[in-house]
């Protein structure tokens, strides 16, 4: 007697949990209706399934580096003018558990009101972020900006001070306080610059603070030049870019250096 054999259906080959997520995707964001599904209610699978696709290694070895800085500009736009992307954090953190692909590594300050993703208004995974006092230029941070570019693959290096800052103002009054004091040194380049008419040459001169904020920043471009030749080739090359910003801590706003 002869049995017919019974077609394996390919469904079978996939988990219960994500075909049911699939399903029920489709069919909240399918033809069949045209209601954006509540996040909230929606299951770890669908999340991942929503986030954007540009955290690839694809979409980041076609960015160009001139593309890396509009698309933080945008960000911060976005941030300034109250219209910041909504984040499902968890699902970025579940989505990017396995990977990443930055387009870019930011240098910045300690201070705790500069969130670095929060201003550029990106998602985790999309950005390298090295924060340290003043965000003055030293081997660890030269080493991790090697890493993020030559090795990991992001397209431009942005270095961003921010107004009042601390560390400036510190290194403006000379203050001396144990490990403080050789990373203080690291800004006085940056006090020198400043033209001797700006006085009084103190943290009480709001100007003289500002202008040795921006002066610090320069500073930390031309020294990621000059003490990497791993990124000054990646320079020279176009492969990467390099700019500088100013975060204003009472806008949120960031001015980029032309």
């Amino acid at each position: 007697m002869a049995y017919r054999r019974r077609m394996q259906s390919p469904f079978r080959r996939f988990p219960r949990l994500a075909l049911s997520g699939l399903t029920a995707l489709l069919l909240t964001s399918g033809c069949q209706s045209n209601r954006v599904p509540n996040r909230d209610q929606l299951s770890d699978v669908q999340r991942v399934m929503l986030l954007p696709r540009d955290r690839s290694r694809e979409a980041q070895q076609a960015m160009t580096p001139a593309q890396a800085l509009e698309k933080l500009k945008a960000g911060n736009e976005r941030f300034v003018s109250g219209t910041s992307q909504p984040h499902d954090r968890l699902a970025e953190v579940r989505s990017t558990a396995s990977g990443q692909f930055p387009f870019a590594a930011v240098v910045s300050c300690l201070d705790s009101r500069q969130p670095t993703e929060i201003v550029f208004d990106q998602s985790i995974g999309n950005v390298f972020s090295a924060r340290i006092a003043g965000n003055i230029i030293n081997d660890d941070i030269l080493g991790s900006l090697e890493f993020a570019c030559a090795v990991a693959g992001a397209k431009l290096i942005v270095v961003v001070g921010h107004t009042r800052c601390g560390a400036i103002k510190g290194a403006c009054d000379g203050v001396e306080l144990g490990h403080l004091t050789g990373l203080l040194n690291r800004i006085q380049p940056a006090v020198q610059r400043v033209p001797s008419y700006v006085q009084p040459r103190t943290s009480k001169n709001t100007e003289f603070v500002e202008k040795v904020a921006a002066a610090n920043v320069q500073v930390a471009l031309i020294q990621i030049r000059e003490k990497s030749p791993i990124l000054r080739e990646l320079l020279d090359q176009g492969r990467i870019g390099l700019v500088g910003g100013m975060y204003d801590l009472e806008t949120g706003r960031v001015d980029f250096y032309p």
